[in-house]
């Protein structure tokens, strides 16, 4: 933790906790670009960011000491989800097309197949893992990870190996096969 983040996350002189100001300022940006890693929309994940804070400030257990590993689980949920939501639009939007049919040049640019790919696979694979590989490449530590994620700080290279493997595994059962 920086000096700044860790400063955000601990209690004022008087014992009251930091208001959301201070926290903010001092995390929104990681908080915001955790989520654009995830989502690969920087507009979108500014958004979302926000979004993280407000629940932290309603959620008066996740403000204190751990307040940084909280605001990390909770952006990573929040990330996971709208990744959930655009596959969903993405099935229903591909049935449009079928419907429609052939697809426009605008259409076909967009579309990115490997992204696509590692986004279904990160949201159908155990939650856990896909936090931790996610966090992970977002350039967290092995100690942010266990911080954030709440594991024994010896244990994250066993963790991270086995999420590694879970999305391997998922990834060529959906797409190796053909």
């Amino acid at each position: 933790m920086d000096a700044v983040s860790e400063a955000a996350v601990e209690t004022k002189p008087d014992g009251a906790p930091f208001d959301i100001e201070t926290v903010f300022r001092a995390q929104y940006r990681r908080i915001a670009s955790l989520i654009a890693g995830v989502i690969r929309d920087p507009a979108r994940a500014e958004e979302l960011a926000v979004e993280v804070f407000l629940k932290w400030s309603r959620t008066p257990d996740a403000q204190g000491e751990n307040a940084e590993g909280w605001l990390y689980r909770v952006a990573v949920r929040i990330g996971r989800n709208e990744l959930r939501r655009r596959t969903r639009r993405s099935r229903y939007e591909s049935l449009f097309d079928f419907v429609r049919g052939t697809p426009t040049p605008e259409e076909l640019l967009s579309a990115s197949e490997d992204q696509q790919r590692v986004d279904v696979v990160l949201s159908v694979i155990e939650p856990r893992h896909a936090e931790l590989l996610l966090l992970r490449s977002n350039g967290l530590t092995y100690d942010e990870l266990a911080t954030a994620l709440g594991l024994n700080p010896g244990s994250v290279g066993t963790f991270l190996s086995r999420a590694q493997q879970a999305f391997r595994k998922e990834y060529i059962k959906r797409y190796e096969k053909k």
